[in-house]
């Protein structure tokens, strides 16, 4: 493990940077991304034409050599990036908005350099993951990102079923023309009344952002939406466990040949109570239970 600059690495060694790119204000650009394309050996990019555009509205030329890098050509495409590596070249990777490997190509890359020992570094940039989490009303202190759903309705029912009682916030990635009928899905999976966020065009002129009931989302979906689109939607709430309904739980894994502090560490990790709580209720409903399951000695549990 080194904790060698980067950029000094490079003289004599190849270097893969991750710039993030705008997700839509060009404004938004820093001027390290300014620099590392101004001064980078080649730049992988996930679409060169966009990449072009986005050059003449940062106002900077680079002699680097420009390459695509997207989904399609990722395994094809990365020996020849490590080639260019294995010859000292600082290697920048952008993609058409935010931070490669987020949900868009880069990951690749990122092992294969990885593995054959160049540094990775990254050029911190706008992300359409957090912004989403930060406008979106909901709370943040604990949230996963999911990326797209799955397009097949069987296939992205059984994700939401997986991710119905998740209580983090939820990040999703959404096609405009796929918006309306994630919504219902995800109203059906979590329920009507589950809150949710529709985030649109975040930091462009249009932006929008759509806050209500995800029944209620779904139904103003209806009508056209356009532009990228992040969904954001609040995490399942808590569910009021009975403590005599956990301590039967711990009872019927004893039964069931399970010692009873491993019974009430699997309860008590479920449930969100008390061990000390439950060991004591299941001792006491079932006196001849002990901590080596059924007739065993009684003994104290630590939390």
């Amino acid at each position: 493990m080194s904790g060698d600059d980067p950029r000094s690495l490079s003289l004599s060694k190849g270097v893969v940077v991750l710039a993030g790119t705008p997700i839509g204000d060009a404004a938004d650009a820093s001027p390290r991304l300014r620099a590392e394309l101004a001064g980078a050996d080649v730049i992988a990019a996930e679409d060169t034409r966009r990449f072009r555009r986005l050059l003449d509205r940062l106002e900077v030329t680079t002699s680097a050599r420009v390459l695509s890098y997207f989904e399609g050509n990722e395994a094809a495409r990365t020996p020849e990036l490590l080639t260019a590596l294995s010859g000292g070249a600082r290697v920048v990777l952008v993609t058409d908005a935010g931070m490669p490997s987020v949900s868009d190509p880069g990951y690749r890359l990122v092992a294969a350099a990885v593995a054959a020992g160049y540094a990775v570094t990254a050029v911190p940039g706008p992300s359409a993951v957090l912004t989403a989490l930060a406008v979106s009303g909901l709370p943040v202190d604990r949230f996963c990102f999911e990326g797209f759903l799955p397009r097949k309705a069987g296939e992205r029912a059984r994700r939401l079923a997986e991710l119905a009682a998740e209580p983090r916030t939820l990040v999703f990635f959404e096609a405009p023309h796929r918006t309306a009928e994630a919504l219902a899905a995800l109203a059906e999976a979590f329920g009507p009344d589950r809150r949710g966020a529709v985030c649109r065009e975040l930091t462009k002129t249009h932006e929008q952002v759509v806050r209500g009931p995800l029944a209620d989302l779904a139904a103003w979906a209806q009508t056209e939406v356009r532009g990228e689109v992040t969904l954001v939607v609040a995490g399942a709430p808590p569910v009021a466990v009975d403590l005599d309904e956990a301590a039967e739980q711990v009872l019927l894994l004893v039964r069931g040949g399970q010692r009873l502090k491993p019974a009430v560490a699997v309860v008590a990790a479920e449930t969100g109570l008390a061990k000390n709580a439950l060991y004591e209720l299941a001792l006491k409903n079932d006196p001849q239970t002990g901590p080596e399951g059924r007739s065993g000695p009684k003994s104290g549990v630590s939390g």
